[in-house]
């Protein structure tokens, strides 16, 4: 029988990386980070200078760019490893420059059909955890398990403040808010895969939880969703 498939949604710092990440150790699933697939096409746009308006161009550059996503080494600042076109972007894809500029290029149709195939060709291999805006909407609707991570715009913010810290980057609390509530509205307001929960998400508010906490929450949501036997140890 093949393993279910967990798809994780919400906006910018609600937890979704974090929460993936220790979900899919605690579950021996593959966790497969979405985000940085358009973080990477973002940056490579940037650098080359292509109009983050064109959506021809920019879903171009995305059918001939070649993305290894693979896990961080224990202890390694980036959350996950990224390769494009044979170079490690890992920790440029985080830079303040893409974090504006991800939401503009996510938004073109063209770019989410470019990268939409390598997401789903691995959820049908299931025991697999997306992590992203749109999993449980667009991209795997029929996954056993959807979660959809609220968390406060402060507290968001001082997540990801702390994130660009740990990385070596000085971010100003106020922009990275103001950051953070314009991408919301672009993000929510779009007319392709508009960020929303799916109909039948588990909502969970990360704000006062601790990520333990908020493992546990899921871990219990995808008890009742599929029977999977989940011990407090993480063991599946």
């Amino acid at each position: 029988m093949k393993a279910p498939v967990i798809c994780i949604d919400g906006p910018a710092a609600s937890g979704k990386t974090t929460v993936a990440r220790v979900l899919a150790d605690r579950l021996g699933f593959f966790y497969l980070d979405t985000g940085v697939l358009y973080r990477a096409v973002t940056l490579m746009a940037l650098e080359k200078g292509i109009d983050l308006a064109d959506g021809e161009k920019l879903a171009e550059l995305a059918r001939k760019m070649v993305i290894e996503v693979k896990p961080a080494p224990p202890g390694d600042p980036r959350q996950t490893a990224v390769i494009a076109d044979g170079d490690d972007i890992s920790l440029a894809i985080r830079d303040p420059r893409v974090d504006a500029s991800v939401s503009q290029v996510s938004a073109h149709a063209g770019v989410r059909a470019a990268l939409m195939d390598v997401q789903r060709a691995v959820a049908e291999k299931g025991g697999v955890i997306l992590a992203g805006r749109d999993m449980g909407t667009v991209i795997w609707p029929e996954a056993e398990v959807k979660i959809f991570l609220v968390a406060s715009d402060e507290e968001r913010a001082r997540r990801r403040q702390k994130q660009a810290e740990e990385q070596g980057t000085t971010l100003d609390l106020k922009t990275v808010l103001a950051e953070l509530r314009r991408r919301d509205e672009y993000d929510s307001s779009r007319a392709v895969a508009p960020l929303r929960p799916a109909a039948d998400a588990v909502i969970v508010d990360t704000t006062p939880l601790t990520i333990e906490q908020v493992v546990e929450k899921v871990l219990e949501v995808v008890r009742q969703k599929t029977g999977l036997r989940t011990g407090v140890s993480g063991t599946a």
